[in-house]
C-alpha cells in the first residue's frame, strides 16, 4: 500500500489538537501534535509521537520536558502556526506551568516529565509524566478527515 493510502486511513480516526512546547537555549520551541494518547493513571503517563524530520524531535529528547496544550475550537489558528500552515501573524499567548510554556486558553494543559522514549519506524515516542494540571471550559478543536472540525461540524 502507498503512504497516501495509509494517511487517508488514519485520517478517518478524529482526533483532538495539541501543541507540544518546550523552551530550548531560551527560545520557546513548539509544534502541533495530534499523536497523542493517556498512557496510565498511576503513575500519570502520556505519550507522544514525533517525526523524526521535526525541529522537536533532537531538542525534546535533550529538554526531557514539555507543556501540552490541549487546544479549543476557536484556537484553530495556533494549530495551523504551530503547523506551519500559515505565518506567525501575533504574538503567541504562552504562559510559564511547572517550568513548561504551555498556551493560554487551551482546555487543558499538561508539564511533561519525559520518562521514556522509544524509536518507532520514522518518529520518537515520548512517554512522559504529568506533573500538573490546569483545566478550562470548552470545546475542542478536532482534526477528521484532512480537515478542523467542531463538535457542531
Amino acid at each position: 500500500m502507498d503512504n497516501r493510502f495509509f494517511r487517508d486511513a488514519m485520517g478517518k480516526f478524529a482526533t483532538g489538537i495539541t501543541i507540544v512546547s518546550s523552551e530550548y537555549d531560551g527560545e520557546i520551541i513548539g509544534m502541533t501534535v495530534n499523536a497523542f494518547m493517556s498512557v496510565s493513571l498511576d503513575p500519570k503517563l502520556i505519550a507522544i509521537s514525533i517525526d523524526e524530520k521535526a525541529g522537536m524531535y533532537d531538542k525534546l529528547q535533550e529538554t526531557k520536558k514539555f507543556g501540552l496544550s490541549i487546544l479549543n475550537e476557536e484556537q484553530k489558528e495556533l494549530s495551523m502556526i504551530f503547523a506551519k500552515q500559515i505565518e506567525k501573524n501575533r504574538e503567541i499567548p504562552f504562559t510559564m506551568q511547572d517550568d513548561v510554556p504551555v498556551i493560554q486558553g487551551s482546555i487543558a494543559t499538561l508539564s511533561c516529565y519525559v520518562k521514556e522514549v522509544a524509536k518507532a519506524g520514522d518518529h520518537m515516542i515520548f512517554i512522559a509524566e504529568v506533573t500538573e494540571i490546569n483545566l478550562v471550559e470548552g470545546d475542542p478543536i478536532l482534526f477528521f478527515g484532512g480537515k478542523y472540525r467542531t463538535m457542531d461540524s
